[in-house]
């Protein structure tokens, strides 16, 4: 996926300004997509360019003008024909994956504070995950969006419990290994 048919997802809620952009992609798309705030901003320009998006400016008193953007029916329909080509397995790079390949010529203690912390990572995004689902789906009618947002949220869900069980698993054995 191209960070420009994440920002049209993003549009589809309502127009944003590329601060607002920025803050969806940290609290949503972010979880599973990453751009910093000056990709999103370039990016905007190059969608402007193509019809995808259009913006406007908005004049503030005391404070900078916002330019706030909106998708366009080029941008709904070049996110359309996105959304019909295939998808590819995310390649994974991951320091700790290799780590586990070396574990007779590492330093186990350092590695299994690296593996604590990596576990309280995941237990942090997963708690987070949960608080979103209960805050916003729970117990609610949701509409076919947010349907989507749900599975999504659902599936990180999964994701994120499966890692913290796999590295309890791999604490274990490294436990066991060295007793």
């Amino acid at each position: 996926m191209a960070i420009a048919e994440a920002i049209l997802v993003c549009l589809t809620e309502r127009p944003m300004s590329g601060y607002d952009l920025a803050k969806n992609f940290d609290a949503s798309i972010g979880f599973f997509w990453r751009a910093s705030h000056q990709q999103i901003y370039r990016e905007l320009g190059k969608l402007r360019l193509k019809g995808f998006v259009k913006s406007q400016e908005i004049s503030q008193q005391g404070k900078p003008n916002r330019i706030v953007h909106t998708i366009t029916d080029e941008g709904r329909a070049a996110l359309k024909s996105w959304s019909s080509k295939p998808v590819r397995m995310p390649s994974i790079k991951d320091d700790l994956f290799v780590k586990f390949y070396a574990m007779d010529e590492i330093d186990i203690d350092a590695f299994k504070d690296q593996i604590t912390i990596r576990m309280d990572q995941h237990q942090t995004k997963l708690a987070k995950f949960h608080r979103i689902k209960e805050r916003f789906y729970q117990d609610k009618d949701i509409t076919a969006h947010q349907r989507g947002k749900l599975i999504a949220l659902e599936m990180g869900i999964l994701q994120e419990t499966n890692n913290v069980e796999m590295l309890k698993l791999a604490m274990d054995k490294i436990t066991k290994a060295d007793s």
